[in-house]
């Protein structure tokens, strides 16, 4: 990005309303979500031959707080949360106050000072847990891609206690657009890996700046690492080769937040 010039995208990128909602499938998931007065539900969509006692309970639960019902087939019921096996023919998409595209949070005004790629993780529980340690850091942006990554669904919204909704998530389609858009907009990438001279606690680590948290077991992907400009490394001791990549990015993120 040259100097005095603002961040702006090269090419359109599709809205998608995952930019907007976390959706939420399956009876149970889509009760809670209805049932917490501190969610706004945007819809919920109902399979067409869903009847009987668990389908009138989320009808009258959906009633009560005012939210609309779509009546769907069970094949878009399954499309539409992504999750053939567990939908139970009905899903949720609930308002997520603090989610956006990441090319908007890059032209905006004020933009994140800090910034956290996701690259790779698809393991649920992780994703989850650093979408709750992000949050709780201060960290300014969290990029989850649809693609490559977890879904934001309900077994992320558990692991993450339920902030996987309020969090400051940044979506995008894959963590390769993600690094060339921060790139271009300034952002320094810095990535985690045991073997680098430089440790998370010693760099100087500037702002605006992203760090790229990749898999356990592929690291970061091919499209991203040409991307990175740093590589640093969180000291280990007792033979212990490495730590799974949420409680790195717990160990990275309070680092971030000690040093203001």
């Amino acid at each position: 990005m040259l100097p005095g010039v603002p961040y702006d995208p090269t090419a359109a990128r599709a809205d998608s309303p995952k930019d907007r909602f976390v959706t939420v499938y399956g009876r149970k998931p889509v009760l809670e979500a209805l049932a917490d007065q501190r969610l706004s539900v945007d819809k919920v969509v109902l399979a067409d031959n869903a009847h009987g006692p668990a389908a009138r309970e989320i009808l009258d639960a959906a009633r009560e707080r005012g939210v609309p019902v779509q009546r769907a087939t069970p094949h878009r019921v399954k499309v539409l949360a992504g999750n053939g096996k567990q939908d139970q023919g009905v899903l949720a998409d609930v308002v997520a106050p603090r989610m956006r595209r990441l090319t908007d949070a890059l032209s905006a005004a004020k933009r994140p000072a800090t910034v956290l790629l996701l690259d790779g993780i698809t393991t649920p529980a992780n994703v989850g847990m650093i979408l709750r340690t992000a949050t709780a850091a201060g960290i300014g942006g969290i990029v989850v891609p649809r693609r490559g990554v977890a879904g934001i669904d309900p077994l992320v919204v558990k692991a993450s206690a339920g902030v996987a909704f309020t969090a400051p998530v940044l979506r995008c389609a894959s963590a390769e657009e993600a690094a060339a858009d921060l790139r271009a907009a300034g952002y320094p990438l810095y990535a985690l890996d045991a073997g680098a001279r430089r440790t998370v606690f010693d760099a100087e680590l500037p702002r605006p700046a992203a760090f790229v948290l990749g898999s356990e077991t592929a690291g970061i992907t091919d499209g991203v690492r040409p991307h990175v400009n740093r590589w640093l490394s969180i000291p280990m001791s007792g033979g212990v080769e490495s730590l799974n990549v949420a409680a790195a990015a717990a160990v990275l993120c309070f680092e971030l937040a000690r040093r203001g």
